[in-house]
């Protein structure tokens, strides 16, 4: 039996700002934008070469803001933090975990990351892969 993680819902304040934020700053490509009633509308957006996306809503049981340590493996993490700089994302420089610290550059195999929030504060993290 395979179990796939295909949809992870971030609570937002406002599904037009996050929407913006994921498609132009973070380059999600936008899978459906529907309203399904005044109250309720759902946007899917997917980071390019995953299978798993995110869902942006709000009146969901958490807060705005409260998602925190979402990651996002790539090959080169140079690469990507500056595919994210250019589109308007800020983000911690590298950096890498060693005897109970955090440090400045690139650690060894898995031990390279950069951390980012969108605008409502949910915690993502960029993690190499070797």
């Amino acid at each position: 039996m395979d179990f796939k993680l295909e949809l992870i819902p971030i609570p937002v304040s406002d599904v037009d700002r996050a929407k913006r934020f994921y498609a132009d700053e973070c380059g999600f490509v936008v899978d459906l934008d529907h309203r399904i009633s005044e109250s309720l509308r759902i946007v899917q957006l997917t980071p390019a070469g995953s299978g798993c996306s995110i869902m942006l809503g709000t009146g969901t049981d958490k807060p705005p803001g409260s998602i925190q340590g979402i990651q996002l493996v790539v090959s080169d993490i140079d690469a990507a933090r500056a595919q994210l700089v250019e589109g308007g994302v800020e983000i911690t420089p590298v950096r890498y975990f060693e005897a109970g610290e955090w440090k400045d550059g690139h650690g060894g195999p898995w031990n390279s990351f950069a951390f980012f929030d969108d605008p409502d504060g949910n915690g993502w993290v960029l993690q190499e892969r070797p």
